[in-house]
């Protein structure tokens, strides 16, 4: 192997300077900016197995989501009130990014995770002007069977 050669430029001083204005210029970082949305809705539902929450804008395109599984947990965990609190603090730390000037909520299922992100989502300084249970109730249900003839 061969000897390297390095070249000096200027005096010491003047490399100090130059690696100073580098890593100012690498410190310094794009601030995001936050998206403005006048009304915005909140979807959460709520199975015996997991509890799902959908930020979405007023025409329901999907801005951010999250679930008690993207949250950390897994299995039968997913399933509890504590899994609901988890996924709602998951999504309101994707919320940071969006001024909201009213949210709308609506719940779906009956899952023990329900109560708990409605909690949550209650706690924040979200100016929320409407709450709605939208879980299917079924009317008549399927047909009854037929007497057994032996």
């Amino acid at each position: 192997m061969g000897k390297t050669r390095t070249k000096t430029i200027g005096t010491e001083t003047e490399t100090k300077e130059i690696k100073e204005e580098i890593t100012e210029t690498k410190s310094k970082k794009k601030e995001k900016k936050k998206l403005y949305l006048d009304k915005a809705r909140v979807y959460i539902i709520a199975n015996f197995n997991n509890t799902l929450l959908t930020f979405t804008d007023d025409q329901g395109n999907v801005l951010a989501w999250s679930s008690a599984g993207q949250a950390g947990l897994k299995n039968t965990k997913k399933g509890t009130p504590y899994a609901g609190t988890k996924a709602a603090e998951a999504l309101l730390e994707k919320m940071k990014n969006f001024k909201i000037d009213e949210l709308k909520i609506f719940t779906k299922g009956v899952g023990p995770g329900r109560e708990t992100a409605l909690r949550v989502l209650f706690s924040q300084d979200y100016n929320i002007t409407y709450l709605e249970d939208i879980t299917p109730i079924p009317f008549g249900g399927p047909k009854k069977p037929r007497p057994r003839r032996v």
